[in-house]
């Protein structure tokens, strides 16, 4: 394993496109596996979300490191990913211990500086079982029009932020962010979209899941980076509803007593309904361990503004997406999902350079 600074790390490892990420991740991984994507980036450039795996192919034990699930979110995920690239290789695993790094989920999202897949869907709500009935969100509904407004000006949202407002003084600050951002399925254009079947990026995560055999693995853990919730710079380990307390005190036992849960009401999260934590538990049930380490930005409500923003645009003014008008969204939703400050990044590197040697040590005891 390589012990490097995270000062010395920093302008290697953070980027400040997709583009450049992606170059970073193909010239940083000995093999990497592509899977091309039809939406283009705002150059026009094609998409892909690619894969390297390190470690014997028949290995029983599994990390996978997954980034840009959220795309705009892919700024850190892949410098977390290119860190431990950067420390540990095929001869410092366990015997039979192997890595898959997943860069880049949702590329759409990451080039264009958006949360959600060219399908208009949190892809982190997608991963629902579309041949049954989908979840219900009232409280959505009642919201609908308040968060993404029609108009996109100043005036729509001044109307809108006061219905806001008086919403959550009748109904209490956690009900309403619970109707804002736990997912909905009827409002396309809506924040917190799930979708209406299962989208590209979800598509390709089970790809890449059957063509590594990711199935068969006894032991799996899954670490899925996010920013934006939580204090600045701090990386929260998330648990899923999907795996329920059985889940928790598996990664409460790899990872400590900092591990949350939103089930017992310690995480920074609300529930959230369609995470990819359920396909996990659909192919894997008890042998996996799944994270969502998510570091902190700045205030949530500065990150919803942010995201109605975009979402408007989208709505009203989609022409203008690579105008003045979009490229300074974009920016504002870069800034918001990924903090400039030298401070901030070596957080990120410090916090995720233990959680890769935990989830390595687990992997490596569960061969004895």
């Amino acid at each position: 394993m390589l012990l490097n600074c995270p000062a010395q790390l920093v302008p290697l490892l953070f980027s400040e496109s997709y583009r450049e990420a992606r170059g970073k991740f193909v010239a940083a991984s000995p093999a990497t596996r592509a899977y091309g994507h039809r939406a283009l980036g705002p150059t026009g450039e094609n998409l892909f979300t690619d894969v390297a795996y390190l470690g014997p192919s028949a290995a029983d034990n599994l990390l996978v490191l997954i980034s840009a699930t959220h795309g705009v979110e892919g700024y850190c995920g892949s410098a977390c990913q290119l860190q431990f690239m950067s420390e540990w290789t095929s001869a410092h695993l366990p015997p039979s211990t192997a890595v898959l790094c997943i860069h880049a989920l949702n590329p759409y999202g990451f080039a264009w500086d958006r949360r959600v897949t060219v399908e208009g869907c949190d892809l982190n709500r997608n991963f629902v079982d579309f041949d049954q009935p989908l979840p219900q969100n009232p409280g959505y509904e009642v919201l609908a029009d308040c968060l993404v407004p029609p108009e996109f000006m100043d005036e729509a949202f001044t109307v809108a932020d006061a219905q806001l407002a008086a919403y959550r003084v009748r109904r209490g600050y956690h009900e309403y962010i619970a109707a804002v951002s736990s997912g909905q399925y009827t409002r396309p254009d809506g924040l917190f979209f799930g979708g209406r079947g299962a989208v590209e990026a979800r598509r390709i995560l089970e790809s890449i899941a059957s063509d590594y055999e990711i199935e068969r693995r006894n032991n799996v853990i899954i670490i899925d980076y996010h920013t934006g919730l939580g204090p600045y710079g701090y990386g929260e380990l998330q648990c899923e509803h999907p795996s329920g307390l059985g889940g928790y005190e598996r990664a409460a036992k790899i990872f400590g007593p900092s591990v949350t849960c939103s089930d017992l009401g310690t995480s920074s999260s609300v529930l959230i309904l369609g995470t990819q934590d359920s396909y996990w538990e659909r192919i894997l049930g008890d042998r996996h361990t799944y994270v969502a380490l998510e570091f902190g930005t700045y205030d949530v409500n500065q990150g919803l503004k942010v995201l109605r923003q975009d979402h408007c645009l989208f709505r009203c003014r989609p022409e203008e997406a690579d105008m003045d008008l979009g490229r300074q969204i974009r920016t504002s939703a870069k800034l918001h999902y990924y903090p400039q400050g030298h401070d901030w990044k070596e957080m990120v590197l410090g916090r995720s350079s233990l959680v890769n040697r935990q989830a390595i040590a687990a992997l490596g005891l569960a061969e004895d």
